[in-house]
């Protein structure tokens, strides 16, 4: 009954924050109002959270890593893949070594399998974090790509360099052959088991559905548990289970776009996991502020492991990391950006010139640590092989929580200033192929109402009646061609005629919405059908407002 009233306070305290945080100034991200409560009821109301390392990164890192892998763009993706693989691998891997030597240079009583342990768990992103803190200010679209493209895979590299940093701190011995081959492995055992198990549970699951017909729930029920199905099957055969949720979210873009899901499914769906994206994101802040109680309690026990006596060392050592991370961080990708207008020099497609300093600014900043560096920093496990505590365990817990702390800090404070006014160059490739797809749908549109039309004449249908809907629908897609191939004078008219249209129709659309909840109010129409009203009115709304996207 404890652990329920638990959970429940857990789940309040997320849906709390979210009220707070609107009412704040919008320079305060949620994370840090997550943070904040948890911390009220770790110290205020002495509840207190026994986490199991094992069972709390099972339970939240499966579906995290899954739903990045499944909705991040794969065509952006793909586009700028030297650059995501730049900074998700490579920046990774120089992270962990040049920070953990650092801090084993730092802390001398700090053993370097745990350093490096350390700086393998502060290396990955947060994507989640970023887009709180950036609530009020528009990430350029590409930049966002990009960022959302690093942190799916640097979730990944960072926690897999943490799995062979931990085990060179249980061993005691460390092999760079043994642990290529091994990383091998892992990599593609996991990247393996991820994708094929999505492609045999979605490809079955629409036999199935095709053959004695198929419900909602179970489609939504299956897309929740393939990841930890996934993660489980992968972590059996000793490969990457994080590879394998990323790579079966990954997949379930290709496995799923052919299967019999229909809207309603895959609309419900959508909203089941972002209620379950923001609520383990919310749970994982809550948790770490509930924590930090106990940790800064044993804070001076740490320091004392360290040769001082002063927890002001705490605090040096967190911003002495930061740092480095951002001087690791800013330097990758200057000379990312660097080599890339290079490149773009030597083919004749770019002008001289130096990156621009507010993108590499801004990039940095962006490096925001979240969900997965606590969630690696408490797998560390609290003993070595012959039983005796792991060497500065609570410390590694408190110095990632502080860099979780002071990363969300600097980008709630940077980035609303670096992207202030920041355009990048717009993606007219990308605007011209959707246009082409629109217009092509829209020629198939017409053809399949032709069709049926025909087809409805020839089984008794009323020629003139069929002939007068059909003319009426193709005149719209017709329009929508026109509107398609217009120069760009035209369309820019367009443009704010139809801004002007969504403006109004939302505004209608509302209206109506209220109209009918007074209804209900006043037991003047029925509640189910106020419900049904409700639910159109609901999908016309959010319809009109992807338009403006």
């Amino acid at each position: 009954m404890d652990v329920v009233t638990l959970c429940l306070f857990l789940l309040l305290a997320v849906v709390v924050s979210g009220i707070v945080s609107r009412l704040l100034p919008s320079a305060l991200p949620r994370p840090l109002v997550q943070i904040a409560l948890g911390a009220l009821i770790g110290g205020f109301a002495h509840v207190r959270v026994e986490l199991d390392p094992e069972l709390f990164f099972l339970l939240l890192v499966p579906p995290l890593l899954f739903l990045d892998g499944w909705r991040i763009p794969k065509d952006e993706l793909l586009r700028d893949a030297r650059t995501v693989l730049g900074l998700a691998l490579g920046l990774v891997f120089l992270t962990v070594l040049g920070v953990g030597l650092f801090v084993h240079w730092l802390i001398p009583a700090m053993p370097l399998p745990v350093a490096f342990a350390l700086a393998a768990v502060v290396s990955p992103t947060d994507p989640i974090a970023v887009g709180a803190v950036a609530q009020k200010v528009t990430i350029p679209r590409r930049m966002m790509h990009i960022l959302e493209g690093e942190s799916l895979l640097n979730d990944a590299s960072g926690l897999v360099c943490l799995r062979f940093a931990i085990a060179a701190a249980l061993s005691g011995s460390f092999s760079p052959s043994a642990a290529a081959t091994t990383f091998a492995y892992t990599a593609v055992g996991g990247v393996a088991v991820g994708a094929g198990l999505t492609w045999a549970v979605v490809r079955g699951k629409a036999l199935l559905a095709q053959r004695f017909g198929d419900e909602v729930g179970s489609n939504i029920l299956i897309s929740l548990l393939i990841p930890f199905g996934a993660y489980l099957a992968a972590e059996h055969i000793h490969a990457s289970g994080v590879l394998a949720a990323a790579a079966a979210g990954i997949a379930m873009t290709f496995a799923g776009s052919g299967a019999a899901v229909g809207a309603a499914t895959r609309i419900r769906r959508r909203a089941v996991w972002d209620m379950l994206q923001f609520t383990l994101n919310g749970v994982v802040f809550v948790l770490l502020g509930e924590q930090l109680p106990d940790l800064f309690h044993g804070a001076r026990r740490a320091i004392a492991d360290t040769g001082h006596d002063s927890g002001w060392w705490l605090l040096a050592y967190v911003l002495a990391i930061v740092a480095v991370l951002a001087a690791l961080r800013f330097g990758w990708v200057w000379l990312s950006l660097r080599f890339t207008l290079f490149r773009a020099r030597l083919s004749g497609r770019s002008p001289a010139g130096s990156p621009p300093r507010r993108v590499v600014a801004a990039m940095s900043v962006a490096g925001a640590r979240g969900a997965i560096t606590l969630a690696g920093a408490l797998t560390l496990p609290l003993t070595l092989n012959d039983g005796s505590p792991l060497p500065a365990r609570d410390l590694v817990i408190l110095l990632a929580s502080g860099v979780i702390l002071a990363s969300l800090v600097i980008a709630a404070a940077g980035l609303p200033l670096l992207l202030r006014g920041l355009r990048l160059p717009s993606d007219a490739g990308l605007a011209a192929e959707r246009d082409r797809a629109r217009t092509i749908a829209a020629r198939a549109a017409i053809l399949e109402i032709e069709r049926v039309r025909h087809a409805m004449c020839a089984e008794g249908e009323d020629p003139d009646r069929a002939t007068e809907v059909a003319a009426r629908l193709m005149e719209q897609y017709r329009e929508r061609i026109e509107s398609l191939g217009a120069d760009e004078e035209a369309r820019a008219e367009q443009n704010h005629d139809r801004a002007i249209e969504r403006s109004m129709r939302l505004a209608a659309i509302r209206a109506e919405r209220q109209a009918i909840f007074d209804l209900a109010r006043q037991r003047e129409l029925g509640l189910s059908v106020a419900e049904q009203l409700g639910r159109e009115l609901d999908l016309a709304d959010a319809r009109w407002n992807r338009m403006a996207m």
